[in-house]
């Protein structure tokens, strides 16, 4: 899932930002690639800790919704990619009912698209992305 950051110059040059979409989530770096890996590493823990609580990742907004926030003005946005599958908790199988051709298609899709690794993990990324526009 993409998270919208937002970056800032600090008067001792180096940049420190948060993501607006997940309370409490701050980071700093030196150089604008250092703050975005800082950012990542920032956002793991973060999750880590929603999951230990059995608490959910939050839902992004994204970058439009901020544009206008007091606290988003003559900055740097940019967006941090983190796999939040694995702060879901545990697999839960399910049986469902699909029909026969549409099964195929996702089978042959996922079949040249290894970044969903199953018909399971590209339905479950699906998910995440309809519940994240809710």
């Amino acid at each position: 899932m993409r998270f919208p950051v937002y970056l800032h110059k600090t008067d001792s040059e180096s940049y420190s930002g948060f993501a607006p979409d997940i309370d409490g989530c701050f980071f700093a770096g030196t150089t604008v690639d250092d703050t975005l890996l800082d950012a990542a590493q920032a956002m793991h823990v973060h999750f880590e800790a929603l999951a230990e609580r059995d608490m959910a990742v939050p839902e992004t907004k994204g970058i439009e919704f901020y544009l206008q926030h007091p606290e988003c003005q003559g900055g740097i946005w940019a967006f941090v990619d983190i796999d939040v599958s694995k702060y879901d908790g545990k697999a839960v199988k399910l049986n469902i009912t699909l029909p026969q051709h549409l099964l195929t298609r996702i089978d042959r899709f996922v079949e040249s698209h290894n970044e969903f690794g199953s018909r399971s993990g590209f339905l479950a990324e699906l998910a995440r992305r309809e519940l994240a526009k809710a």
